[in-house]
């Protein structure tokens, strides 16, 4: 087998993202055939060499596994969290170590994969690939025409302390409640900043009262309740290899 670099292995056996698998390659929790590792780079040879994270030799999963999960509000997006919160690998009991495949704040709801498949996590969370999100938003206010077009065209928001320019979005009305004074709205987005549909929608000056992320793709939470989760299909799942 051919060498390939130490983080995209230790995705492939499900550890995290290959972004977050070099935040723990310069943890140091990283050891290769019992020598610590502490900088990117590094190949090695799966039928070769022992990798262990936290004392446990990691190995690719003879299974791979991919679910759908209709996630609550109040469950964060991680394998682990050092607040001790609620992460979404309690509401998905296998025995096979998983990885949410992109991520959802604490406070919006909807469409989450998981995955053991490193390759496929890699591949569908990656900016090039730009699969479709959908999301039913409810919001503080009345919003109007221009508010429409401004989030269609593209609006400033903030990513990681510098100024970012959404990319076009498509949007539409889905109810307006003058007596209650919110709009429902559905924003269709091709992107991942963090928090982004909050963010495009304080641009317009509207707060975000419920978020809820109904698709990924064409895969959609809408049989699912809150909580439920289910594997995909082998149709589903060639599905969203076509866009690779």
């Amino acid at each position: 087998m051919e060498e390939i670099r130490l983080q995209k292995f230790m995705a492939k056996c499900g550890i995290a993202s290959r972004r977050k698998c070099e935040e723990i390659i310069l943890n140091g929790d990283i050891f290769v055939n019992g020598k610590q590792v502490t900088t990117l780079g590094i190949k090695i040879s799966p039928d070769k060499d022992i990798i262990s994270y936290k004392g446990k030799i990691l190995k690719q999963p003879s299974k791979k596994i991919y679910i759908l999960l209709n996630k609550p509000i109040g469950y964060v997006t991680t394998v682990s969290d050092q607040f001790n919160r609620d992460t979404v690998l309690n509401l998905v009991k296998v025995k096979e170590r998983l990885v949410p495949v992109g991520r959802l704040d604490m406070y919006t709801s909807g469409a989450l994969l998981l995955s053991n498949d490193g390759d496929f996590v890699y591949k569908i969370t990656h900016p090039k690939h730009e699969i479709e999100k959908t999301y039913n938003v409810t919001l503080k206010g009345i919003i109007n025409d221009n508010d429409i077009y401004q989030l269609e065209k593209g609006v400033k928001i903030d990513d990681n302390g510098r100024e970012y320019v959404t990319k076009p979005a498509k949007v539409k009305i889905l109810k307006i409640d003058n007596e209650k004074n919110i709009s429902r709205i559905e924003i269709k987005i091709h992107e991942g900043k963090n928090r982004q549909v909050r963010k495009m929608c304080n641009s317009i000056d509207k707060k975000v009262l419920a978020l809820h992320r109904s698709k990924i793709g064409t895969l959609s939470v809408k049989s699912l309740k809150l909580g439920q989760w289910r594997y995909l299909s082998e149709k589903e799942i060639k599905n969203i290899e076509k866009i690779f």
